[in-house]
């Protein structure tokens, strides 16, 4: 939880306002839902000692689950479709350096 209240201080300081904190759906949870301009970010933040551990702790399958989250998201909040929208990861390391993945990955078609 602390890495994700450190991840939301680095988005808001960075122009992002936002939407959703632990946002809650059948597939699972989005840890963070961020918007900035016409750009809403669905965001994962993982908290690792080091930031190749952190890195390489997204799987294929908690992908795919954020994937369908935001899809459920965006017909569940429609006002927040963005002509934008893209999977971030903040990487929040044990010193609380935020290092932010913008675009991380891409649902499988």
């Amino acid at each position: 939880m602390h890495a994700e209240q450190t991840a939301m201080a680095w988005l808001r300081q960075g122009g992002w306002t936002i939407l959703g904190h632990r946002a809650r759906t059948r597939w699972g949870e989005i840890d963070l839902v961020a918007r900035r301009g016409d750009l809403l970010a669905f965001c994962e933040v993982k908290c690792r000692p080091s930031y190749v551990e952190a890195a390489e702790s997204l799987t294929r399958h908690q992908m795919r689950r954020l994937a369908n989250a935001a899809t459920a998201l965006c017909a569940a909040h429609p006002d927040w479709v963005c002509e934008q929208m893209r999977f971030d990861v903040l990487l929040v390391t044990a010193d609380g350096s935020v290092h932010h993945i913008a675009d991380a990955f891409r649902p499988e078609a």
